[in-house]
């Protein structure tokens, strides 16, 4: 039973929130509703989810030794020795013919879409990692081709503006990883022995890349929320409405990485209760703004004050 747990955490579950970007492009086109675009995205979710713990298996295995210096990171299976390297080795083999058979069974581009981003994360894992701010790029770049795999499998046009509020957002968790992962060593010599990039990242440095992305991020948002295509395909421009939720989420995010409340972007979606009450209201309202347009201020003025 013990081994079996091991190598369920060698796949990291509560790291598959993330392939959430996947379903962005459905949603916002107004189809997920449709049992056959549903279908779809629900396969290309589960193959991003499996193939992102493959991403994560052969990171655990080249950067093993690195892990066992970490505070938290020599606990994971194969740092600690619970799962050996070799074994991690055949259950990402596995995973991944799963992965390519069940992305090819959605449609031969999202396998394309599936292997640019596994290729892409390899090159990271042994490569870019090494790599300052190319690192955090990569890593954002692979959300991007998370959202665009959903957007595909659809098939649906995303916004451009869209996928620069994905990529952008996308940079303000990855510097605030780093961010968190400096504050977990005594000095910056340490984290050099963990990460060679924490060598040349500063606190200072990552203050304000986070400042930069966040900006970004929420700007364009607004822009998508503003733009002629997306009022039109609405029908309405309600959805900026939902900006001060937006800032007000990042906002809280970068409070509890500045303070050293939060580990990283995982620990802040599964625990930090006002964050995860956030995301829930703004998702429910962008669903009911993408899905009723107009007719939102109507159901509202309703549900407020009755027939």
């Amino acid at each position: 039973m013990a081994m079996i747990v091991h190598y369920v955490r060698l796949l990291r579950p509560p790291q598959w929130v993330k392939n959430v970007f996947v379903f962005a492009g459905p949603v916002f086109a107004r189809q997920i509703f449709d049992s056959a675009v549903l279908g779809r995205t629900l396969l290309t979710f589960a193959a991003f989810c499996l193939l992102s713990s493959v991403v994560y298996i052969v990171n655990d295995v080249v950067d093993r030794e690195e892990d066992r210096l970490h505070p938290r990171k020599r606990n994971r299976p194969i740092a600690s020795g619970a799962v050996g390297a070799r074994s991690a080795i055949v259950v990402a083999l596995v995973l991944l013919a799963v992965c390519v058979a069940t992305l090819l069974a959605v449609s031969s581009a999202v396998l394309a879409v599936g292997l640019t981003y596994f290729t892409l994360m390899m090159l990271y894992s042994f490569v870019l990692k090494r790599r300052m701010l190319l690192d955090v790029i990569a890593i954002s770049a692979g959300f991007v081709l998370r959202a665009l795999a959903g957007a595909v499998a659809v098939p649906v046009v995303v916004s451009p503006w869209l996928i620069t509020c994905t990529f952008t957002l996308c940079l303000f968790l990855g510097f605030s990883k780093r961010r968190c992962e400096l504050a977990a060593f005594a000095d910056a010599t340490e984290a050099g022995l963990h990460r060679k990039t924490l060598l040349r990242y500063t606190p200072e440095l990552l203050n304000h890349l986070l400042s930069v992305t966040a900006g970004i991020a929420v700007v364009t948002f607004l822009l998508y929320c503003m733009d002629d295509r997306t009022v039109a395909e609405l029908g309405t421009n309600y959805l900026i409405y939902t900006g001060p939720l937006v800032v007000y989420g990042i906002f809280r995010y970068a409070m509890l990485v500045e303070s050293g409340q939060a580990s990283g972007p995982t620990d802040v979606v599964l625990n930090d209760l006002p964050f995860i009450a956030t995301v829930i209201l703004w998702s429910v309202l962008a669903v009911m703004i993408v899905y009723l347009g107009p007719d939102v201020r109507v159901w509202a003025h309703q549900w407020l004050f009755g027939a």
